[in-house]
């Protein structure tokens, strides 16, 4: 086996590698195919940005995972990943965004060579990274069945270990730096594009704990900070047109810290901000606080929105949807990892050391309003919050 820095014990891999595996028999899949980069980094140690081209991690019945991508990028994979240098499997330039070729066709090649070729073959037909053509040339190249594993890896990321714990902390200290540059150097006049400058500066900066300091990692989503009626939309990004007085400006951010993410949200007004938008400001605080009480080991993801949607009710405001999300490991397009939700009909069942954002924002008819916290299950007890931000509107006159 390489002798590389691994992020995690070869033991821990080897326990996440059992988790997948049982939870494949239960599902029925003999061979798990998987192309989302997080749980391949999970599995692996793999970490690249060459999720852009066909790749993935094979699981069979035994042994070590097989790592499958194109030639360039098996030698990133010689230098993250544990696994032998057989288990490393590259297929060539020429089917890389080719309409006489597809890598799929290679996939299933290198599946039938390592004796799999009638297994029941799962695969991850609901992610961002397994297109139609894809699954189409899979299922004509491979002799056994294919079956939908969405999800099946990320289930098995549900509850963390501590080191990764201990990784999503890092990245709660850095989104702290992250916020504070932002009101420091919040201003009217200030182009936004000079502001998200040393968004990313303080992120890739990084942070300091009793350990020492530590560098930050890309989170995968960009900054959203929208301002005013931009602000009452959920995802726009930024621009190069000055900040002005007399609007809202909420920063939708997480610090990386080894591709563990932790969100936090802060909402900055520039002037004197309306009562309608203070008198909301009182109902989030009531409502995260009440969520964080409810977010208790044997609750389920629905006890926490409907305590928040209790306070919102009882304040005269509407709202609806999901107001939160479990985080940990990822890449881009979004920091979540798309199991449960936090909303009224989930009634997944919280354990200690699953984490989400409670991510309960306000985006009304003239401005918006994003007040978030990172929380950790707690083994007993309200959810402990991962950061330590002052939890309010910021105003800065």
């Amino acid at each position: 086996m390489p002798n590389l820095p691994l992020p995690f014990t070869r033991d821990e891999y080897a326990d996440r590698l059992t988790r997948v595996r049982t939870a494949m028999a239960a599902a029925g899949i003999e061979v798990l195919f998987t192309c989302d980069p997080s749980n391949m980094a999970w599995l692996t140690g793999y970490d690249g940005w060459s999720f852009y081209v066909h790749q993935g991690v094979l699981v069979g019945p035994h042994g070590d995972p097989v790592f499958w991508g194109r030639a360039m990028d098996a030698r990133g994979a010689l230098r993250k990943c544990y696994m032998a240098e057989d288990e490393i499997v590259s297929y060539t330039d020429d089917y890389v965004m080719s309409s006489k070729r597809h890598a799929m066709s290679h996939l299933a090649k290198l599946i039938a060579d390592r004796g799999w070729a009638n297994a029941c073959l799962g695969v991850e037909m609901e992610n961002y990274y397994y297109s139609a053509r894809a699954h189409q040339m899979l299922s004509d190249d491979h002799a056994g069945t294919l079956r939908d594993a969405s999800l099946l890896i990320n289930w098995c990321r549900a509850v963390k270990s501590e080191t990764e714990i201990a990784f999503m902390r890092r990245a709660a200290r850095i989104v702290e730096n992250m916020h504070t540059a932002i009101f420091e150097y919040m201003r009217p006049g200030l182009r936004k594009n000079e502001l998200v400058a040393e968004i990313y500066r303080a992120g890739l900066l990084g942070g300091e704990d009793e350990e020492g300091t530590f560098g930050g990692d890309y989170p995968a989503i960009v900054p959203l900070l929208p301002t005013g009626l931009d602000a009452t939309a959920a995802h726009l990004t930024w621009d190069d047109q000055k900040l002005e007085a007399g609007a809202g400006t909420f920063f939708e951010i997480a610090g990386c810290y080894r591709r563990y993410h932790a969100p936090l949200c802060r909402t900055v007004y520039l002037g004197t901000p309306p009562k309608d938008m203070l008198a909301a400001e009182e109902a989030l605080q009531e409502g995260i606080s009440d969520s964080i009480n409810a977010a208790r080991p044997g609750n389920t993801a629905g006890d926490v929105a409907r305590a928040f949607y209790a306070v919102l009710e009882k304040r005269g405001i509407a709202r609806d949807g999901r107001c939160g999300y479990p985080i940990g490991l990822s890449y881009p397009p979004d920091w979540g990892e798309r199991t449960f939700s936090i909303r009224s009909d989930d009634e997944t069942a919280l354990s200690p050391n699953m984490t989400f954002h409670l991510m309960p924002a306000l985006w009304m008819d003239e401005w918006g309003l994003e007040i978030t916290e990172p929380l950790l299950v707690s083994e007993s007890g309200p959810a402990t919050c991962l950061a330590d931000y002052p939890r309010k509107l910021f105003v800065r006159a």
